[in-house]
């Protein structure tokens, strides 16, 4: 039954064009080409940034905060009431009313010290200002690292100057160690933030943080299993070259250079602006849409990929709205930091990434 099951996943027409089987995309002659079995080096990799994590947060990040200024208030510790204590961590954090009654009549406090405990409690379980430094100095070495280790392996690349390029001989695409390499260490962080995300800071989205990065983690997955890797580089340097901008913006944020962190904060909306409603659909998706219709005659994939990103094209556009509207206001002075907007950036994108998981699924059960 697994085996019928895993015939008919991977059943040629579902994944490829008219004429190409996978037997055409076995290695031979010296020539690799990409394999969905290959994924399996993300997870050991995913283990081995988890360790360079530790050991940047440690050696790194934390000395960075200390030269910055970075420094962590100091938060009363509640009295311990243990029947308080046991409603926090096995009902809610946040009593209602009745409850309150409740409490006071079990611990003999008053409706006020109640609340005051829980108040206290809930500021004592905030995360530390060190820590969300630490996280963001980390997701910013990353995003940097990888959009000039990206921009490194495309420079070169015929397709990223002429993007029709990208789908010359397509399907049958032999796989560069650059662009092997590339997908491998996106997968890989994505991974490991999935693996940490119980010991990250947990923020009111942590159900959407897990899907997040699950989400991207089969998008990305995708296009290397139906071989769109010269499309997927593209589109991951396109994304990658606005994030590490986020992640500074926050650095400082934290710090308490507020200045500089609207500045950055404007360098982000510009880069964003050009990169997602600029190049991403008037030559990106504009190529992955029309041109390949000239090549070959269109299947189950090509409709399941451009309408991904179409998707998430109108996801830019709605984050967009929301960037320019807070540029605006910076303009008028009508804010004084972009500290506020920093966390519903980090909630739209991962909304992004969900619509585009929820729009797939649908996808492939409208068609089957």
């Amino acid at each position: 039954m697994l085996r019928t099951v895993s015939d008919w996943f991977w059943w040629d027409r579902l994944w490829l064009p008219g004429n190409v089987t996978w037997s055409d995309l076995q290695d031979r002659d010296g020539r690799v080409y990409a394999k969905a079995a290959d994924l399996w080096v993300t997870l050991p990799l995913a283990l081995l940034f988890m360790v360079i994590r530790q050991i940047f947060e440690i050696w790194v990040a934390t000395p960075l905060a200390r030269l910055l200024g970075v420094k962590d208030q100091t938060r009363l510790k509640v009295p311990p009431r243990p029947v308080l204590e046991n409603f926090y961590t096995t009902t809610s954090k946040r009593p209602k009313p009745a409850d309150v009654d409740a409490l006071c009549k079990k611990t003999g406090c008053s409706v006020r010290q109640v609340e005051r405990w829980f108040r206290r409690r809930r500021n004592q379980d905030r995360p530390s200002l060190l820590k969300k430094f630490r996280e963001a100095s980390w997701r910013f070495t990353f995003y940097l690292l990888a959009f000039f280790a990206g921009l490194a392996a495309l420079i070169d690349k015929p397709w990223f100057y002429n993007l029709k390029d990208m789908w010359k001989g397509f399907p049958v695409l032999v796989l560069l160690p650059s662009q092997y390499w590339y997908y491998m260490i996106e997968l890989g962080f994505y991974w490991s933030l999935l693996f940490s995300v119980a010991s990250d800071i947990k923020r009111k989205d942590f159900k959407e943080q897990i899907v997040h990065h699950i989400a991207t983690i089969v998008l990305i997955s995708l296009s290397w299993c139906v071989n769109f890797i010269r499309a997927g580089t593209l589109i991951m340097l396109v994304h990658d070259s606005s994030d590490y901008f986020l992640e500074s913006a926050k650095i400082f944020n934290y710090a308490g250079w507020k200045k500089t962190c609207n500045a950055i904060f404007i360098v982000f909306a510009a880069v964003f602006i050009i990169t997602r409603l600029v190049i991403f659909p008037f030559w990106i998706l504009h190529c992955t849409v029309v041109y390949p219709l000239s090549i070959y005659p269109p299947f189950f994939v090509y409709y399941f990929f451009n309408g991904l990103l179409m998707v998430l094209q109108l996801l830019h556009l709605f984050w967009a709205a929301l960037i320019l509207r807070m540029a605006h206001k910076f303009m008028t002075g009508k804010v004084r930091h972009a500290s506020g907007l920093l966390g519903n950036l980090a909630a739209l994108r991962m909304a992004a990434r969900i619509a585009v998981l929820e729009f797939s699924l649908l996808s492939y059960i409208y068609i089957f």
